[in-house]
C-alpha cells in the first residue's frame, strides 16, 4: 500500500489550485485535487465549512514542496508594489507571519523576512526553524474541551436519534493535519473515549428504535 496523501494547500477556486499542482509536477511531486465539502461540521466549532479545492501531497514530500514554494516567492520579490500591504506591518505583526506561515501564502512570508532583515532584525534559518518548530506543538494540541458535544451526543443517542452516531463517530476519530503533513486525532483522549462509547451504544439502540417505530 502506498503512502497516503495529505492536504498541503486549500484554496478558493479550481484555477489557483490547478497552478501550484503544475507548479509541483514540474519539480515531480505527485498531487491529487480534492473537495472538502463535508456533510457534517468536524470541528464541532458551530461553523460552516467552506467550499474549498484541497491540493494534497504525500507526507514525504511537504519539505521539498514548501522549498519550490520559498523559491518561487524569491523570484517575483523584486517585482512587489510598494504600496503592498506589508510594507505597513509592525515588527511584532510579520514575526507572527514567520510563526504562523501555514496561515499565509509564501510570498508574504518570504517578504516578511526580507522587510524584517532590511529593518535590522536578525532572521535566521535557526530561528525560522525554532518558530515552525513551536506553531507545530501549538497545532498538536488537542482542541478545547468538547463537553457539550459529549452531553449531545448521549443525549441524541438515548433518544434512538442516529445523530448520536454520527456525534460519536466524529469525536472519536476525528484528525487534523499539520503543516508538515502529519496527521493527529483532532480531541483529547478522554474526549475520544466518550465519542466510543456514544458512538457504539448508538450502533446498538438507534436501529432498536427504528424497528419499533416501523413496526409501530
Amino acid at each position: 500500500m502506498g503512502e497516503s496523501y495529505s492536504i498541503f494547500r486549500k484554496f478558493s477556486n479550481l484555477e489557483q489550485a490547478t497552478e501550484l499542482r503544475e507548479l509541483l509536477l514540474a519539480s515531480n511531486i505527485e498531487s491529487e485535487l480534492a473537495d472538502n465539502v463535508a456533510p457534517v461540521d468536524v470541528t464541532f466549532s458551530g461553523s460552516t465549512i467552506q467550499n474549498e479545492i484541497e491540493v494534497r501531497i504525500k507526507q514525504s514530500d511537504f519539505k521539498k514542496a514548501e522549498e519550490i514554494l520559498e523559491k518561487d516567492a524569491e523570484n517575483i520579490i523584486n517585482q512587489i508594489d510598494p504600496d503592498y500591504y506589508l510594507f505597513d506591518f509592525t515588527d511584532e505583526e510579520l514575526y507572527e507571519i514567520l510563526l504562523k506561515s501555514d496561515e499565509w501564502n509564501p510570498f508574504d512570508y518570504i517578504l516578511a523576512q526580507k522587510l524584517l532583515t532590511d529593518r535590522g532584525k536578525p532572521i535566521d534559518k535557526d530561528l525560522l526553524n525554532i518558530l515552525k518548530k513551536q506553531r507545530i506543538e501549538d497545532l498538536a494540541k488537542p482542541e478545547g474541551n468538547q463537553k457539550p458535544w459529549i452531553i449531545a451526543g448521549y443525549v441524541f443517542t438515548f433518544l434512538g436519534g442516529f445523530l448520536g452516531l454520527v456525534i460519536g463517530y466524529f469525536l472519536w476519530t476525528a484528525k487534523k493535519t499539520l503543516p508538515n503533513g502529519q496527521k493527529v486525532y483532532s480531541y483529547a483522549e478522554n474526549d475520544r473515549k466518550h465519542g466510543k462509547y456514544i458512538f457504539y451504544i448508538s450502533l446498538i439502540i438507534a436501529p432498536s428504535v427504528l424497528l419499533l417505530r416501523a413496526i409501530a
